[in-house]
């Protein structure tokens, strides 16, 4: 069956939403609008170590969420990396479709439109390319796009890069913690710790008002780190409100994920948050997601845990184990 892709529905000029993407009345964005005047963390790592540290712990665990500035990722590359995903899906559709994939069969790589499971759920305003990106064993090059030609050239850029920051933030956190700095790193599976990264495309959509690109969730992850676009959407969740993430240039957006929160035995958040889509302009991001692999065991830390004080609040499994909870919606 050929999949009805979003972007192609944007084209044909709507006026109305088709109904599987209305959201029920309590979820619209019209009747959850974002709160007004709170701005989220900006974190500049050019800052006194110890500065550095001490901010990253509190928006870790007030938030589970921060931007950061001077992070080192040179900004032509962040351009470059944009100019090369926008190409993609600027692509003819059986171009794009040549890398369609295909979750029912376990092939998640690739090109893809979430559909629904059943046949009450919404659906979101989304198209998306998700590959992996490290390590190498991991990496299934087919798939990665072959037009535009310098794609490949491009992402492997910065994947060094995000493998590079992804080294200081878990020394960071890991510090934050009161731990030695290999801590979290060690846990999350050490050179074996994954990337993959989600091009999310949220195309125009004739009524904003009444769809998410994104329904509100927390990334299984450890951590995200993802780059924006110049259209603004993303909200993340504190203190009972949506709050709106104002788009701050060649700042990079980090998510605390689930295994983070499990790991730290909830001193860090893993954030929620949605995507909101726009009535005349594309929005897009670049989601790089930093996972252990999925044989490693990942529960609260021993030297986070009191039985008395401070007992575990998360059970230990597998990430593949969690994986399988979280996608089928069963309890942890």
């Amino acid at each position: 069956m050929k999949k009805e892709r979003v972007q192609i529905l944007s084209h044909r000029g709507l006026k109305e939403l088709p109904p599987q993407f209305v959201r029920p009345v309590h979820e619209q964005p019209e009747n959850t609008k974002a709160i007004e005047g709170v701005a989220v963390p900006v974190i500049s790592l050019s800052q006194p170590h110890e500065v550095v540290v001490d901010e990253i712990f509190g928006a870790s665990s007030e938030w589970g969420f921060f931007l950061i500035t001077d992070h080192g990722v040179p900004s032509s590359l962040i351009q470059r990396l944009q100019e090369v995903g926008q190409e993609f899906f600027a692509l003819p559709q059986e171009d794009k479709e040549a890398y369609a994939n295909d979750p029912p069969n376990g092939k998640f790589e690739g090109y893809g439109t979430k559909m629904t499971k059943t046949h009450d759920e919404k659906l979101e305003w989304i198209d998306y390319f998700f590959h992996v990106l490290s390590p190498s064993p991991r990496v299934n090059y087919e798939i990665w796009p072959r037009n535009p030609p310098s794609y490949r050239e491009v992402t492997e850029k910065y994947k060094e890069e995000i493998l590079r920051l992804t080294d200081k933030l878990l020394k960071l956190l890991s510090e934050a913690l009161g731990l030695e700095e290999k801590v979290l790193k060690s846990h999350l599976g050490g050179e074996e710790i994954e990337l993959e990264m989600k091009i999310n495309m949220y195309p125009p959509c004739p009524q904003p008002q009444l769809a998410l690109g994104v329904e509100p969730h927390t990334d299984m992850s450890a951590l995200t780190i993802l780059v924006p676009n110049d259209v603004p959407g993303l909200e993340v969740w504190k203190d009972g409100n949506w709050v709106s993430v104002q788009y701050l240039p060649n700042a990079l957006f980090v998510h605390v994920g689930d295994q983070l929160q499990v790991l730290s035995n909830g001193k860090y958040r893993s954030v929620l948050h949605r995507s909101l889509v726009n009535k005349d302009r594309m929005r897009l991001s670049w989601a790089v997601f930093i996972a252990p692999p999925h044989q490693a065991l990942i529960g609260p830390l021993a030297e986070l845990v009191d039985d008395e004080k401070n007992p575990a609040k998360f059970s230990t499994k597998t990430f593949a184990e969690y994986r399988y909870r979280k996608f089928n919606k069963l309890p942890q």
